[in-house]
């Protein structure tokens, strides 16, 4: 028996008519099971992505109602609607997200956690451990707010550097300097001069000395010009300036339309608003000059001369207020924009002229000085001192010995802009 149990063994064993069944018998469930194996990861793949791209959306959105105060109450809302809205695979069995704030690169509370689940059986892997499938995501995004620019000397200039302090000029300014020029070196203060300020800002880069680094803040986005669209008022009544009285010359010029104005003798404006239709306005001669109430309109490339140019020269100068000009008949509207508006360039003026405004110790003029297609010179040992004296033109230099002291409050200062508010996906 055993004998022939040992003849069919070596039969068999020299016999290769069965190999192939045997190895199909053996490698079918491991195909099957590949096969299943390989269903299950990319369904599990595909559900991964989905619910990553939701909490990724549901972040960011979160993240940008917190950038708003208007909105940030309401972020968990905003987060969860873009949340449910990149669902589609796993809509019916993804987890409601969670939403908590968290510090973010040394900030504080400046970004927004968002985790969700997702857990469901699937067919090969459900009957290999008995339980469903759960895949998770995690999303991190930061924000920061927009922020509110105000300044009192502001350079409206698109290019370039347009706000430069050099030689020993000293600008005593805490209302703010700030240039929408969004080039390099937008702003440039030299190391011998002194600014005193609560901030600077520009869209581009500054160079300051280190006593002002820390009031800067460069690549600011969303600067703007806040009489860009204005257009200055008019007075078509046609002047002519005198002087009267001989040795003791005076002028009282009235409001109206000059062809350049150069005062010779002490003068006394009247109220109102003064177009200066090309040529000069030079307040500059050894003289008293005063008005109260008044408004400078330079159009068709008219230039301005302020300051004085002696010891005898004494120069007084009040901005017209939202009053006066509804009684010339503009808008409520129109009169709070017009108001404290001292001198106003027509941008539909000739190419870029440059102004000089200078002073002594007996200069006092106030209000918004609106140059928007010149350069506003302060150079010189100029000295201007006033309680709110603003400067908005294309280009600032202040140069020499320079001394421009002005004293706006944070409600009379005017608005440079604001910035907008940056979200990112930081996780």
């Amino acid at each position: 028996m055993l004998l022939r149990i040992a003849k069919t063994l070596r039969r068999l064993r020299k016999n290769s008519s069965g190999n192939a069944l045997m190895l199909v018998a053996v490698g079918v469930p491991m195909l099957i099971g590949g096969a299943g194996a390989a269903v299950d990861v990319a369904q599990w793949y595909a559900w991964k992505r989905e619910l990553q791209q939701a909490t990724d959306q549901g972040a960011l959105a979160a993240a940008w109602a917190l950038s708003n105060a208007n909105s940030r109450t309401s972020y968990t809302t905003r987060g969860t609607q873009d949340y449910n809205n990149n669902l589609a695979l796993t809509r019916g069995f993804a987890s409601t997200p969670t939403f908590q704030l968290a510090s973010y690169a040394n900030g504080s509370n400046n970004s927004v956690i968002v985790r969700a689940t997702a857990t469901r059986a699937l067919p090969f892997s459900s009957f290999i451990t008995g339980s469903a499938v759960t895949i998770g995501a995690y999303s991190q995004a930061s924000f920061q707010a927009g922020q509110n620019y105000s300044a009192c000397l502001i350079a409206v200039g698109d290019s370039g550097t347009t706000f430069s302090v050099g030689g020993n000029a000293n600008i005593q300014a805490r209302c703010g300097l700030a240039a929408l020029s969004c080039s390099d070196d937008a702003i440039t203060i030299d190391g011998s001069a002194t600014v005193v300020t609560d901030s600077i800002a520009t869209c581009g880069t500054a160079s300051v000395p280190a006593a002002n680094e820390s009031v800067l803040t460069e690549k600011v986005t969303g600067l703007t010009d806040t009489f860009a669209d204005l257009t200055p008022p008019t007075n078509n009544t046609a002047r002519t300036y005198a002087c009267t009285g001989g040795r003791n010359a005076q002028a009282s010029p009235l409001a109206g339309t000059y062809n350049g104005l150069t005062v010779r003798c002490r003068t006394t404006f009247g109220s109102g608003i003064y177009v200066i239709n090309g040529g000069e306005l030079d307040l500059t001669g050894n003289f008293t000059v005063t008005g109260a109430n008044v408004m400078f309109v330079l159009r068709n490339g008219a230039t301005l001369k302020l300051g004085g140019s002696g010891n005898g020269n004494t120069l007084s100068l009040t901005p017209m207020q939202a009053s006066n000009f509804i009684a010339l008949g503009y808008s409520t509207t129109l009169a709070n924009r017009y108001a404290n508006m001292l001198i106003f360039e027509d941008r539909n003026s000739n190419p870029t002229q440059d102004h000089i405004i200078n002073g002594n110790s007996t200069s006092l003029f106030q209000g918004t000085i609106y140059l928007p297609k010149g350069t506003a010179r302060l150079n010189g040992t100029s000295s201007i001192s006033s309680t709110c004296l603003q400067i908005s033109a294309r280009r600032i230099n202040v140069l020499g010995n320079a001394y421009l002291d002005t004293r706006c409050t944070t409600n009379q200062t005017n608005s440079a802009g604001t910035s907008i508010a940056k979200v990112n996906l930081v996780a």
